[in-house]
């Protein structure tokens, strides 16, 4: 993307000229087919509508730097890489010396916006015809609405708003932006809508779910303390829905892992399309593993790639004794190369230790380059997750401790394999038992920096964190300038 583009010019060219992924298999995302929507003359067909629901779904794909980047920003790993040029914005979020100008921070706004876009493009359409099952597509383009804009809350705070209807050229003269508290209703109303039209099993796999949304109704009630209402969806999905946790931790991030029991939001990758470092959010497949991967590995069981994300020793450190998630999350290179005689080579901020769960795996097919196409699907939303979101709800909401104690020793005994290092603590120190767990089974997944910011937490775990500033990142300069001063800049940038 161009500097002298801003976010409408960016959203519209990502609308209108959609690569999607269509397939009438029972797997959503599974082939690619480019096509092109020709705006009033569209939404004739069902067709119209479902082809334009892939091209929402697309942007999704995108949301591996989200995913990087959230997991850079915390006290959890390193930015690494080849040098401290190598991805200088992701250096600079790493060091919390970023600013406006940041092409990756660009990257989120833009991207994540294009997925709002493409949303709306089908709700502004909305009646324009009828058809058997228009409410699941309708819920789930909500449900999607409400997930970008989710991203972009909790990364630059208030955004500008348009309801059911694109953004165009000049709206950023005059739409303002919105307050978080008004970001939330939308969100908020997006996800009840979607949980009251869609159901608990998808009509194909990688598709939206009632229990997608309301998990993630409930984590948008928890990101603003309404901890009542937080409790009393996530146990719904608890106790209603069709989830549980995986047996064997160790197998949720293989490939034979995706979609499992455990999962109730995946971002669906594919190897089959290829792509390059001019245009990364037109890859199909996850990019940030091959960021992830050990640098110059041969050996067996995995691939290479650039050594970004690094995990810290104090990372490692956190994991207790016994605690299986450890081997399973973290891979001790050193170790790694001594049992198995594999080489590798050491990159900028060498820790020794990589991000196991999203890592490229020997044998995962590639079209194009491996460390741009990896089939590897990100676990968005998983079943543990809302457990320990319910339990956090439950505890500091001063709804059910038990409730909450029970959700969270549950959550240990899968990762412990018994009974014996179950939490008894309430009040405050369960609290803080929730908070280490949610280290230790999401560590590698992208939410701890945002864990740490929304339990006011950050200034005391981030290197360079300022708090003022910090807990929000700045909007692209290019937006400010192309706004002539309609939208401000968050604070201290």
């Amino acid at each position: 993307m161009k500097n002298n583009k801003n976010i409408f010019s960016t959203i519209l060219a990502f609308a209108f000229i959609a690569t999607g992924i269509y397939s009438c298999s029972d797997k959503f995302l599974d082939e690619v087919e480019s096509y092109n929507i020709d705006s009033e003359g569209y939404f004739n067909s069902e067709d119209d509508y479902y082809m334009a629901l892939i091209g929402a779904y697309d942007l999704l794909q995108a949301s591996y730097v989200n995913v990087l980047l959230g997991e850079i920003a915390s006290d959890n790993t390193l930015c690494g890489g080849e040098s401290a040029t190598d991805v200088i914005g992701f250096q600079q979020i790493d060091d919390m010396t970023h600013t406006q100008v940041n092409n990756n921070l660009r990257d989120v706004w833009n991207w994540m916006f294009a997925g709002v876009n493409r949303a709306n493009y089908i709700l502004e359409f909305k009646d324009k015809i009828e058809f058997e099952g228009k409410e699941v597509i309708l819920g789930e383009a909500s449900f999607l609405r409400a997930y970008y804009n989710f991203e972009l809350l909790k990364w630059f705070g208030g955004i500008p708003l348009k309801v059911d209807q694109r953004f165009a050229p000049g709206d950023e003269l005059s739409i303002p932006r919105s307050t978080p508290a008004e970001v939330y209703a939308l969100i908020e109303s997006d996800l009840k809508y979607a949980v009251n039209n869609l159901e608990y099993v998808a009509p194909q796999t990688g598709r939206v779910t009632k229990g997608a949304a309301e998990a993630l109704l409930g984590k948008a009630y928890l990101y603003q303390n309404k901890f009542a209402e937080a409790a009393t969806v996530l146990d719904n999905v608890i106790n209603n829905g069709p989830y549980d946790l995986a047996l064997d931790y160790a197998t949720i991030f293989e490939n034979d892992g995706e979609n499992g029991v455990e999962s109730v939001f995946e971002v669906q990758y594919t190897d089959a399309e290829g792509a390059g470092f001019g245009c990364l959010q037109c890859s199909e497949g996850n990019v940030a593993v091959g960021f992830n991967s050990i640098r110059n590995h041969t050996g067996p069981t995995y691939d290479s790639g650039y050594s970004f994300n690094v995990p810290t020793q104090a990372t490692v450190e956190v994991f207790e004794e016994g605690d299986s998630r450890k081997e399973a999350s973290i891979l001790d290179i050193n170790a790694w190369a001594v049992s198995t005689g594999a080489t590798f080579g050491e990159g900028y901020e060498h820790t020794g230790y990589y991000n196991r769960k999203y890592i490229a795996r020997k044998g995962d097919l590639n079209t194009g380059d491996q460390n741009l196409t990896n089939p590897n699907n990100y676990r968005s939303i998983r079943f543990a997750d809302v457990l320990l979101m319910a339990a956090e709800a439950n505890n500091r909401g001063n709804v059910d401790d038990a409730k909450a104690l029970a959700y969270l020793n549950r959550v240990r005994e899968r990762a412990f394999g018994d009974s014996t290092h179950n939490v008894t603590a309430t009040g405050g120190a369960l609290t803080t038992a929730i908070y280490h767990e949610r280290r230790v089974e999401l560590v590698g997944e992208g939410h701890r920096f945002f864990d740490l910011v929304r339990t006011g937490e950050a200034s005391s775990s981030i290197e360079g964190f300022v708090t003022g500033k910090h807990e929000l990142f700045p909007i692209p300069i290019e937006e400010i300038q192309f706004s002539n001063g309609n939208w401000a800049q968050n604070p201290n940038y």
